[in-house]
């Protein structure tokens, strides 16, 4: 039976009671409330805790290499992810609030980031027919000719960078993997525009 991880590893330093509450920390009352959560607190066992880290080390630093790979051709990642979802769609358009929610960023965000796009000439902003309130993101001629130019430089990256370094079987885990996080974590759609995680920042 693995062993879990103790109380001042990861998941007890950053569960909120290991930081200075000042007058409060020493007290009879932080005491119980270290007791209780030291208590209901499944901690990470060791082997959880390093796929977890593994995780977020690795995570950051593909997007970040990823992102780097298409600043050499004048986007971001996540302008390149919002013109190459356009380009899969009908009609090259989409409403910009089911597109915030299929690249996973709040309405506002997605506004700054369309607003650098539209400066471009890659995409253009119009109202929804029917729809007054709905605004609809199209993909332009230009757009699609970006499109086509830097997909092959971005597969090339995601393979190298990600594909190449895992075998098909644990490529295909990987992606069942985070389909069943996508699966658990649906119900946290309604809150993600008023995150502070995921505000108005580029």
């Amino acid at each position: 039976m693995a062993e879990t991880v103790a109380p001042g590893a990861y998941a007890w330093a950053h569960g909120g009671l290991g930081r200075d509450l000042g007058p409060l920390q020493g007290s009879r009352r932080y005491e119980c409330a270290s007791m209780a959560a030291h208590t209901e607190t499944q901690w990470l066992t060791e082997p959880e805790q390093r796929a977890w880290r593994a995780y977020l080390r690795g995570g950051r630093l593909l997007i970040e290499a990823l992102d780097r790979g298409l600043a050499a051709h004048g986007l971001s990642l996540s302008e390149y992810e919002i013109i190459s979802m356009l380009s899969e769609v009908h009609n090259r358009q989409m409403r910009m609030s089911e597109l915030a929610d299929l690249v996973v960023q709040s309405r506002s965000r997605l506004t700054h980031t369309a607003t650098r796009l539209e400066k471009r000439g890659w995409v253009i902003r119009e109202p929804c027919q029917g729809d007054r309130r709905g605004v609809l993101l199209t993909l332009t001629a230009t757009g699609a000719a970006k499109v086509a130019q830097i997909a092959p430089v971005h597969v090339d990256q995601v393979r190298s960078y990600l594909v190449d370094q895992l075998s098909a079987e644990q490529f295909a885990a990987l992606g069942g993997s985070m389909e069943a996080v996508i699966t658990g974590l649906g119900g946290l759609g309604d809150d993600f525009d008023n995150s502070p995680v995921f505000g108005d920042h580029d």
